[in-house]
């Protein structure tokens, strides 16, 4: 399996942009080159940010086990040099087991969508019929009309071309054609490009943004990131709890306060990460709907504070979407990168569904990154999107 991570280097003399006065100061860590872009700063930073309540992070026990099944052959940091530089280190053989268990849990995840696209080519002949039964469960799938008419369009041409006589053939054919529309969703995501590294996370309610941040800590500490977490959903009942619980369980700090402004949270969380020389610095926002025009602005607004906070910031902007929404899912792509800006993608909930083919229209509408994808409940469920593997999947 290919890195989803990428480090950057810079050299050693580089001067650091961090405060005198911070009380509390972290082990120091290496510094990343600052590949920053010219944000638009217009709006306010709070006056009188409140004061957060820092949730320290509790004592460590010992080394605990990674999570079961995970390899570090999924992870990679770029060799230590004095020079900026994109290299990637030759990845290790992936673990046989944990590779199995993986394609095991995304192959029954998307067993729904699979079941209507595979059966399509058991004893077919190459025909009309073939390819409106193909049509109609791609539409099924939520691949959208674009995608699908783009795939069948294309699949005509290849099976005119290559002389294709077989069903098998065809469903060959299709696979390498699916593989080409999605492979372009499959990014690195850069670490140390920054320190902080300020990742800022959106969504709509119920989507699994907050334990997608706690499970995606854990990847990050297994390159041996520091993290520290902002608490901005003040909505939500229990959210600062929720993300708390995560950060404990991962040994990192959150910064909170029991209400108040988002904005002003997140800002004080960049400071803090800045004075410590954190690696990573991931904002939790609330929950809510694109038409809530109200509320997309409030996120705009926060987006404008983090660029206050720290000029070439937020470095990612993540929207976490539920994959059994389907062609919902995509309007909300839409929606949160006019306002927005996204820089990547992760898409919760895809085990079980029948909705399979939704990653097939962002490919078409929205070429934005997907750099983790989610089958189940368990940490080990949320891994790095591979084209290659999905469509494997979809296609059994």
């Amino acid at each position: 399996m290919f890195s989803f991570f990428k480090k950057f280097k810079k050299p050693a003399d580089a001067p650091l942009d961090t405060p005198e006065d911070e009380e509390a100061e972290l082990p120091p860590v290496e510094d990343g080159a600052e590949l920053g872009r010219e944000p638009a700063i217009d709006a306010a930073i709070p006056e009188e940010p409140a004061s957060p309540v820092e949730t320290p992070a509790p004592s460590p026990e010992g080394p605990k086990p990674y999570w079961q099944g995970h390899t570090a052959s999924q992870w990679t940091r770029v060799s230590e040099t004095d020079e900026a530089s994109e290299e990637v280190l030759p990845l290790p053989e992936p673990d046989p087991v944990a590779k199995k268990s993986w394609l095991s849990r995304l192959r029954n995840g998307l067993s729904k969508t699979s079941s209507n696209l595979t059966g399509i080519f058991v004893s077919a002949k190459i025909d009309e019929d073939l390819y409106e039964e193909l049509e109609t469960a791609l539409l099924m799938s939520d691949a959208g009309i674009d995608a699908t008419e783009f795939l069948l369009e294309s699949l005509h041409e290849k099976v005119r071309v290559e002389r294709l006589t077989e069903a098998s053939q065809v469903k060959t054919a299709l696979r390498e054609l699916l593989i080409d529309l999605l492979r372009p969703l499959e990014k690195s995501l850069m670490l140390g490009r920054a320190q902080p590294l300020v990742m800022m996370i959106a969504g709509v309610n119920g989507v699994g943004k907050t334990t997608s941040i706690g499970k995606l800590v854990k990847h990050l500490q297994r390159f041996n990131q520091s993290v520290l977490l902002a608490a901005g959903d003040t909505f939500r009942a229990a959210a600062r709890e929720q993300l708390t619980v995560w950060g404990e369980r991962n040994n990192v700090t959150v910064i909170a306060q029991e209400s108040g402004d988002a904005a002003a949270v997140i800002f004080d969380a960049v400071g803090a990460a800045r004075a410590r020389k954190i690696d990573v610095m991931m904002a939790d926002t609330a929950g809510r709907l694109p038409t809530q025009l109200h509320l997309m602005e409030e996120l705009r607004k926060v987006h404008r504070v983090i660029a206050k906070a720290m000029p070439d910031a937020p470095h990612e902007v993540l929207l976490v979407i539920d994959g059994n929404t389907g062609q919902n899912a995509l309007a909300q792509v839409k929606a949160f990168d006019d306002a927005l800006g996204l820089t990547g993608l992760i898409v919760t909930k895809l085990d079980g569904t029948a909705k399979g083919g939704i990653l097939a229209a962002i490919a078409r509408q929205r070429r934005i990154p997907v750099y983790f994808i989610g089958v189940g409940e368990k940490i080990e469920d949320l891994q790095p999107f591979s084209a290659e593997e999905f469509v494997d999947a979809l296609l059994g």
